[in-house]
């Protein structure tokens, strides 16, 4: 089976306001959730409610009919991570193999049954097209719970004026692009996040250097060369990081997701399933572990600058850097992205906007004759400096 995650589609055909969604709700698995729709009808009406963003409340799209959502009670909590990695594993083990990451659901329609692959958790049903709504993906024992979300907070039509603005501004994009722009439709997704605590200790050796500078030779050939005093430097000391922030999805590059950053963290909730009504959601495809070794080189790279900082001087050697984890632990998040694909002279470009704060990513074509044109000019430019310092 390849393990690539199939990609996000509607369950159904929705309403393109700017404050619902385009797809019918979903949700990652949340053990001990014994609802088995994640519908959510209409009191008015019977239809679907979808989450409007702007009153952050459940809305019917064909009534008008608004329900108000309960805040959810206390901060999203931290888990601990050695813990949870163990009881994966145990559950495995007793399970007696590695998960197949296949499901399967009956629909309450045609009473057909479909089965489900990697981690897009809701689909159409292929007997009779009902939407289908799937609680527990794969094995519900060894699939760790979403512990908060990040509402949209972004509507749609905020989100394509911000790709308007971000069109205008790629200096090298075709000028046939900046006019005409991006002719799609934004998908709300919600994609799922490990974060990573650690009280960090580390120890560390290494040199200072510190710039010197002496006249060498005579006559013609004098000049001032640089020169470098090096010391030795150790020393240790304790770090904290806070919410460490690692794609737990695949399907989308890494450095576009990490480019949305940063997230406001600050306003999630804990885990609602009303919250998601209207979107899809991904479950994760990066194990928890995993994800603490992706956190773990963002987490050290840090730790080598604060160490550099620390030696000081004009440049550093490092010799040895040891550093313990320590009060491990670890929340799993749902954080809302807009995506849109689209075409320009028959080539696929996609985008994403942070639901959370506008900020928007994304391919663009180029055009070659700009960027010749600049390097021309930058070529000009240099030659005349150079003309005018040998006058």
């Amino acid at each position: 089976m390849s393990d690539e995650a199939p990609p996000v589609r509607p369950a159904r055909p929705a309403t393109d306001s700017a404050e619902s969604a385009e797809s019918q709700p979903d949700r990652a698995t949340h053990q001990g959730d014994s609802q088995a729709s994640r519908n959510f009808p209409c009191d008015g009406c019977g239809a679907d409610l979808t989450l409007h963003i702007g009153l952050q409340s459940l809305k019917c799209e064909h009534c008008g009919y608004v329900k108000e959502l309960q805040p959810p009670d206390g901060d999203v909590s931290e888990n601990d991570f050695h813990e949870m990695v163990q009881r994966v594993i145990q559950h495995r083990k007793d399970a007696g193999s590695a998960e197949s990451g296949l499901s399967e659901v009956t629909c309450s329609s045609c009473g057909g049954t479909v089965r489900f692959a990697g981690s897009l958790t809701s689909r159409d049903c292929p007997y009779c097209g009902a939407p289908l709504q799937l609680d527990d993906v794969h094995d519900a024992g060894d699939r760790i719970h979403v512990d908060g979300v990040l509402c949209f907070l972004v509507t749609r039509e905020e989100a394509r004026a911000n790709l308007r603005t971000w069109v205008q501004s790629r200096w090298f994009a075709p000028n046939e692009f900046k006019k005409r722009g991006t002719q799609g439709r934004f998908s709300g997704v919600y994609l799922p996040y490990w974060t990573i605590d650690s009280l960090t200790g580390t120890a560390y050796t290494g040199q200072r250097g510190d710039h010197y500078y002496v006249t060498v030779g005579s006559g013609k050939n004098r000049r001032t060369v640089r020169r470098t005093r090096w010391y030795p430097a150790s020393g240790r000391f304790q770090r904290f990081f806070d919410d460490v922030l690692v794609v737990a999805g695949t399907g989308l590059p890494d450095n576009r997701l990490e480019a949305l950053e940063p997230w406001p963290l600050e306003k999630c909730v804990p885990f609602n399933k009303a919250l998601l009504a209207g979107f899809f959601a991904r479950t994760y495809d990066i194990s928890l572990d995993a994800g603490f070794v992706r956190a773990k080189e963002r987490i050290d790279e840090a730790i080598e600058a604060d160490i550099r900082s620390r030696i000081g001087g004009d440049v550093q050697r490092i010799q040895t850097i040891n550093t313990t984890y320590n009060a491990l632990t670890y929340k799993h998040l749902l954080l809302p992205v807009w995506m849109m694909g689209y075409e320009f002279r028959r080539k696929a470009y996609q985008v994403v906007v942070n639901a959370g704060t506008g900020e928007v990513q994304g391919d663009r074509p180029y055009s070659w004759v700009k960027i010749g044109l600049a390097v021309l000019a930058g070529a000009g430019a240099i030659a005349a400096i150079v003309m005018m310092v040998r006058q």
